[in-house]
């Protein structure tokens, strides 16, 4: 993903970064619409989460290890939250009445 003037770098830590905005992002804000949701829920299940999961544990530091091994057990058994959870939460931290509401981020998701 690029905006105007970043490259993302793919993580999680550098979306959230984004969607504060001062990467190309809008000052006033911005919606985030969330097209085909259905298809992404599928796509970034628990099957991904064990997968990134797993990533994580090779470059966690050690301790958020036992935090990790504990994340990764619930999705191996389809508990927890999914990738698509994850996405999700960041950008609503983003949104009015959140914790960075001045982000000023809206998200609408179409299924």
């Amino acid at each position: 993903m690029i905006t105007p003037r970043r490259v993302w770098r793919r993580n999680l830590d550098a979306f959230n970064d984004i969607l504060r905005g001062g990467f190309g992002t809008p000052d006033e804000g911005f919606v985030i619409r969330w097209v085909n949701a259905d298809i992404s829920r599928q796509h970034l299940g628990y099957k991904e989460a064990v997968r990134q999961l797993k990533k994580r544990l090779t470059t966690c530091h050690s301790t958020c290890r036992g935090k990790v091994e504990s994340e990764l057990n619930l999705a191996r058994r389809e508990r927890g939250p999914t990738v698509f959870n994850w996405l999700v939460s960041i950008i609503h931290y983003h949104c009015p009445g959140r914790c960075e509401e001045e982000d000023n981020v809206e998200l609408i998701i179409e299924d």
